[in-house]
């Protein structure tokens, strides 16, 4: 699966095997240790894992059910009327999506997949940069990409990679790539990355977004639920990072008003599990979902909205 794939979550190994994530996260040490494969947080590589790069099609099945979750809760991160500039990657695709329902978008994108999601939206603007087309990800890149991105200036950026650390930000396996992403960002007011839990804890080649210029970060809750990955979570809210945690469990029921989905009373994670979860109400003034409250080390809420009704 990794030689076919280039990458792998222990959840979907341990799906396709019929047993549990303890006794593949074993073989997997296992197959590190002879050499056929690298270890990352939740998953596994081909080794040379910092400069290789798969391909669009490997991408599309790899943690599939938790870009969907994610996508969904960024997704209720964009309002009517924004003006935003959205990466190139399978879990943006999603995103793209779902934002073809926000009437009077404007969206700024590098991605074909991305413009191909959003052409046929109403009321939604989508604007291209120029650019040389990289036909793994389906992506505009090199310096005509870059020029058409200066002196831009939106609310929000979307963006994906290859891996994310605390200690050095996102970062991707292609130069190329990561020089069009810094300039994406470079023109937003607020940077907000999509990252499943397979990629944090990984450090990949070049840096596109250093911690300190992450606003959010959203990814699926399954990163709360490990210690490796947990940790992590706990390392970039305290460097200013907020925290969204998508569920993968079905929808939650939206209210009958088309607001976002009943709220779910207060729940306390499990000892052993990592930094605490919690589900609740927030009062009015309250920090946005996931947001760390001040004075608190570590506390993540679970966001409730999954997106647009």
């Amino acid at each position: 699966m990794v030689r076919a794939n280039g990458a792998v979550s222990l959840r979907e190994l341990a799906r396709v095997v019929q047993t549990s994530e303890v006794t593949v996260r074993r073989d997997v040490r296992a197959l590190e240790s002879e050499g056929l494969l690298d270890r990352r947080h939740g998953g596994a590589v081909l080794p040379g894992g910092f400069s290789r790069e798969p391909g669009y099609p490997q991408k599309t099945h790899l943690a599939a059910a938790e870009k969907s979750a994610i996508a969904d809760l960024a997704a209720g991160l964009v309002e009517e009327g924004d003006a935003v500039v959205v990466g190139a990657g399978t879990t943006t695709q999603e995103l793209a999506r779902r934002l073809a329902r926000v009437p009077g978008l404007t969206v700024v994108t590098n991605s074909l997949l991305v413009a191909q999601a959003l052409a046929h939206a109403n009321r939604v603007e989508v604007v291209m940069t120029g650019g040389t087309l990289r036909g793994s990800n389906y992506a505009l890149v090199g310096s005509g990409a870059e020029q058409s991105l200066a002196g831009l200036r939106v609310s929000k950026a979307f963006v994906s990679g290859s891996g994310l650390t605390a200690e050095r930000g996102l970062s991707t396996t292609n130069m190329l790539s990561a020089s069009v992403d810094r300039a994406l960002v470079q023109s937003a007011a607020e940077v907000i990355v999509l990252a499943d839990h397979t990629k944090l804890g990984s450090d990949t080649m070049f840096q596109t977004v250093p911690t300190e210029a992450i606003t959010r970060l959203v990814t699926d809750e399954q990163s709360a639920t490990h210690d490796p990955t947990a940790r992590e979570l706990d390392a970039l809210a305290d460097c200013g990072v907020q925290i969204s945690l998508a569920p993968l469990g079905p929808p939650a029921e939206a209210s009958p008003h088309g607001g976002p989905p009943h709220p779910v009373q207060a729940h306390q994670a499990p000892p052993g599990a990592g930094p605490a979860v919690l589900r609740r109400q927030a009062p009015p003034g309250s920090p946005l979902p996931g947001q760390r409250r001040p004075g608190v080390h570590g506390g993540l809420m679970r966001p409730l909205a999954t997106g647009r009704p």
